[in-house]
């Protein structure tokens, strides 16, 4: 059996190598065949030949002036080319139907000169001009041939009122062909345009007979089994009805291919599953059915030659042809193809453009944490001794003995008193070098400028230092910011994938369970980050989703899944939507208590749980200096900006240090607040501690409690702070209790705080995290007589491994759901 299986996959590999390298070799040929039909402009000297002789009512022409004139728009490089092949093709007609649309085409030129120079550049007036251009040119020759009459001036402004008409169409189909974005679907509208562009030039193979075959049948069917082919039974009989329609234009005696074309499309669109046998087929009974329904024999053999013709063609047509075709029809893979390529291609210059950003982030960043080096404080030094001479030296009369004789002597005598300047802060019972105080004739005075240039480049020092720290705090916001944009970046570059067959495997697993479902959209399915989203009638308030979708889903998906949201309208349309997501490994509970001082209303603590989206947990508390409404503004614009910055990804060490610069320097005011936060990843229980100015935390393991302490400064104090961040790892049953000073400084009789906090939590027989924030908080009041002295809050989590409600049903049969590579 193993060795069957091997076979049958490398067989399965080898079919697919095979079949990749086809696809490439003609790709390759498809590719450059249409490379040399662009350089030497084949379509539109084909299509203006073909438009140069066709008729309609064997006698009207008003296809080449729309033509023309759309091309001078859109096309003028091949401009020359499209005139001359519509001359050419009109002179193959007749010589007076040549010479008038040599008359025609002088005329439109001259015009669309005139309008350039009107700067008339655009569609907005072409109609019109197709309209005057026609009426002028064919009144005119009427006029130079003399024959003007009333059925010439009727037959005229008749072919004025088509050129019009053709104008509308040409605009829009030599557009789609000329100028068209291949990810662009087109409207139905578009469709029909294309459609009679294409049979308008086919009216041009009218009477081309070869041994009594039809060059006009076989080309019309063939372009009937290539849409067919593409968009299926209703877009193949759209296409049969129009192309007939303008067939049986160009030659009354054929109003039978209207139906013919019409039926034969509509049929072989049906058969589009069975491709190309089954679109031929279908073409070759709808004709053969028609064919007989007309009663002539002879009419029937011809009418099969001519759509064997047609399905031999279309047979031989490369696929490169019919799939450029197909990425124009809506609702087509490779449509849709087209589209998320062109998705990609926008998210990858938008993912390049942000990557760009965050290079330029991590510049600046670069360039505001550059420090001085040694050469810099070399030249500090000689600046500072510098300075000192020009108050002393610049004018003293033995300058040139000391600086120019004895430069090296003088040089070390200054740099020693610098330096013991810089060692004492003074010089005062500093003797100085005995050779030097004997060739200076101004020692106190150099001695007491340097203790005064020593002041003033502290003072300086000092101010550089806080523009240093205010570099550095500028550098990690920066940098910060940078990490977020890439990871962004990253993230949005990751590659988009069609997932219709997981999508159809969900459904059918659910259906095999008995639920009827409307519609199943899978957003993600990687690991962790899974997102489904099913909508099916509602259940009347049983609780299907969470009892049999999503305990199927986590059977079949290999990880827990739960309803992260559902949204039931029973009294609308009876529907229910639900959105399923991954479960954390663990999940935490929460319980809250506190107080304001006082018994008031409001309390400096604020406290804050955030889900941070990324399968984190932040628990923070704040406590604003004093009391009251402003203490409460502090601490709660402190949790604000904590939780944004958080959220938007950055990471927690620069987050504190940004609230804590803004803090700092909104205001002159003496403001500061504490921040205790802990960060908690539901994946591993892994949590990191930040205290800033705050006071210890404690997790209770059963009998044991574990303190975790941290010595920082509250935030808003220094413009600099240094933020120290302690790493636990939780258990599935730990108590995590967080508090304000006011709960763990409470007991002022007693000395040891944290053991008593210990013996307190140490004590609790619930773990309820409810019920110990409420004991703990009840304790506390009691030991100051039921007087509140402070604001206090206490914030208990309870760690806790998920298990989800209902358990996973065992179907027999069920396949593993295959989870997409994703690609970044």
């Amino acid at each position: 059996m193993i060795a069957n299986k091997n076979v049958t996959q490398a067989g399965q590999a080898w079919a697919r190598q095979v079949s990749e390298r086809m696809d490439t070799t003609a790709r390759t040929w498809g590719d450059k065949v249409a490379d040399a039909v662009r350089r030497w402009n084949v379509l539109p000297l084909l299509m203006g030949f073909l438009l140069g002789r066709a008729l309609i009512l064997e006698e009207l022409t008003p296809f080449a002036i729309p033509y023309f004139i759309v091309m001078f728009y859109i096309r003028r490089d091949c401009l020359l080319v499209t005139g001359l092949a519509l001359i050419l093709g009109a002179f193959t007609q007749s010589v007076p139907i040549g010479l008038q649309t040599i008359l025609s085409i002088v005329l439109a030129l001259f015009t669309c000169k005139m309008m350039e120079r009107l700067r008339r550049k655009d569609f907005s007036r072409t109609p019109l001009l197709v309209v005057v251009t026609i009426f002028v040119s064919r009144l005119l020759y009427a006029v130079l041939t003399n024959q003007v009459n009333t059925y010439e001036l009727i037959m005229v402004a008749v072919e004025a009122v088509l050129g019009f008409v053709l104008t509308l169409i040409f605009i829009q189909s030599l557009s789609i062909i000329h100028l068209a974005k291949p990810y662009e679907p087109l409207k139905n509208e578009e469709i029909v345009s294309l459609v009679i562009l294409l049979a308008s030039v086919m009216t041009g193979t009218v009477d081309w007979m070869v041994e009594g075959i039809s060059m006009e049948h076989v080309l019309s069917r063939y372009l009937l089994l290539v849409f067919a082919f593409v968009g299926g039974g209703t877009v193949g009989a759209a296409v049969g009805v129009v192309t007939g329609l303008i067939l049986s234009l160009a030659n009354v005696s054929a109003l039978l291919q209207i139906n013919l074309l019409a039926f034969s499309g509509l049929l072989a669109g049906l058969l589009k599953e069975g491709g190309k046998v089954g679109v031929s087929a279908g073409l070759l009974i709808g004709t053969a059915i028609l064919a007989i329904y007309g009663g002539a024999e002879e009419t029937l053999y011809y009418s099969l030659i001519e759509t064997s013709l047609a399905i031999v063609c279309f047979i031989l047509t490369p696929a490169v042809l019919w799939k450029k075709v197909a990425r124009f029809i809506p609702g087509t893979p490779e449509n849709l193809q087209s589209h998320q390529e062109y998705m990609r291609r926008v998210r990858d210059v938008t993912a390049g453009k942000i990557q760009q950003f965050s290079d330029l982030f991590t510049q600046l960043s670069r360039s505001f944490a550059q420090t001085a080096d040694q050469e810099e404080i070399e030249e500090q030094a000689d600046a500072f001794l510098s300075r000192v001479s020009e108050f002393t030296c610049q004018k003293c009369w033995k300058k040139e003995q000391c600086w120019e004789k004895d430069t090296q002597a003088t040089y070390q005598g200054m740099r020693y008193l610098m330096e013991k300047v810089y060692e004492n802060g003074t010089l005062a019972g500093v003797t100085p070098p005995r050779d030097w105080e004997r060739k200076c004739v101004k020692t106190e005075k150099v001695m007491t400028v340097m203790e005064q240039e020593y002041d003033r480049q502290q003072a300086f020092d000092q101010l550089k230092k806080q523009v240093k720290e205010s570099r550095k705090l500028v550098a990690d916001q920066l940098s910060g910011v940078s990490r977020v944009m890439s990871d962004f970046a990253r993230e949005i570059q990751r590659e988009g994938m069609e997932l219709s067959f997981q999508e159809k495997q969900v459904s059918k697993a659910l259906e095999g369970l008995g639920l009827s479902v409307r519609r199943v959209e899978i957003h993600s399915l990687e690991e962790g980050k899974v997102d489904i989203e099913i909508s099916q009638p509602t259940c009347f308030g049983h609780d299907e989703c969470g009892k049999i979708v999503a305990p199927m889903l986590t059977e079949i998906l290999g990880e827990n899944i739960v309803v992260r949201e559902r949204q039931c309208e029973a009294q609308k349309d009876g529907s229910c939507t639900m959105c399923l997501a991954s479960a954390k490994t663990f999940e935490i509970e929460i319980g809250v208590a506190g107080a304001a001082k006082d018994g008031k209303l409001l309390s400096g603590d604020s406290f804050r749980t955030m889900d941070l989206g990324n399968g984190k947990m932040a628990l923070a508390i704040s406590d604003g200096m004093g009391n009251g409404e402003r203490a409460f503004l502090e601490s709660q614009s402190a949790l604000d900006m904590l939780q944004q910055l958080l959220r938007s990804g950055m990471d927690e060490k620069i987050s504190i240090k940004t609230v804590n610069s803004i803090l700092a320097l909104r205001s002159t005011d003496e403001m500061f607040a504490t921040v205790d936060l802990a960060l908690i990843d539901l994946q591993t229980a892994h949590t990191r501690f930040i205290k800033i100015g705050s006071t210890p935390s404690f997790v209770k393991r059963k009998n044991d409690v574990i303190t975790i302490t941290a010595n920082n400064l509250p935030v808003g104090i220094l413009e600099e702070i240094e933020v120290d961040v302690v790493s636990r790892m939780l258990k599935p049953g730990d108590l995590l209790v967080m508090m304000s000073d006011g709960i763990y400084e409470a007991p002022r009789h007693i000395e040891n705080r944290q053991a008593w906090m210990k013996r307190i939590i140490s004590e609790l027989e619930t773990d309820d995290p409810q019920e110990v924030a409420d004991l703990l908080l009840e304790k506390v009041i009691r030991q100051h007589s039921g007087k509140i002295v402070d604001d206090m809050t206490v914030l208990v989590a309870r760690i806790d491994r998920f298990v989800p409600q209902w358990s996973a049903i065992q179907v027999h049969g069920m396949e593993k759901l295959e989870r997409p590579r994703i690609v970044s």
